[in-house]
């Protein structure tokens, strides 16, 4: 019996050494990422391209890791093409920056992209956000006039 025993502890633990495994990718992708979080891509009101309209079309990027992520180099495009490149900017642990269409001052919380014309197309368009290398990071994309934001 003894050797039963042994046999069965030796199977188990390669049981569960196989079970384990997979569960290690899902683990990492747990810790967290730099992603797409929210498109408002149909400002309230009349679309009139002042600054209060041109600011209300956004896209919020959020960084669910534990640790601050250098941004400098990256874009945000949509399908046409228009493109954001952060400067020199961190986004903290946690933390959400939002990108505006239109004018303002910079923060740690709030970028512009300083255009005079929307990007968003109110029916349909896609985000990407990409590394200062051009490796894909996320996309978002949406296909609605029913509403006038989505949830990456």
């Amino acid at each position: 019996m003894p050797t039963l025993s042994i046999r069965t502890a030796a199977c188990a633990a390669a049981v569960a050494g196989a079970v384990l495994v997979p569960l290690l990718p899902a683990q990492a992708q747990a810790a967290g990422s730099v992603h797409l979080h929210k498109i408002y891509y149909d400002s309230p009101g009349k679309d009139d391209r002042s600054t209060r309209s041109l600011n209300a079309e956004y896209v919020q990027i959020k960084n669910s890791t534990s640790r601050g992520v250098n941004l400098r180099g990256w874009t945000l495009t949509d399908a046409s093409r228009h493109k954001y490149t952060f400067g020199t900017f961190t986004l903290g642990a946690g933390k959400t920056v939002t990108v505006r269409t239109g004018r303002g001052k910079d923060s740690a919380s709030t970028k512009y992209q300083n255009r005079r014309a929307y990007v968003w197309n109110n029916d349909r368009d896609t985000a990407t956000l990409r590394k200062s290398s051009g490796s894909r990071v996320d996309t978002c994309s949406y296909n609605s006039t029913r509403y006038d934001y989505k949830n990456c």
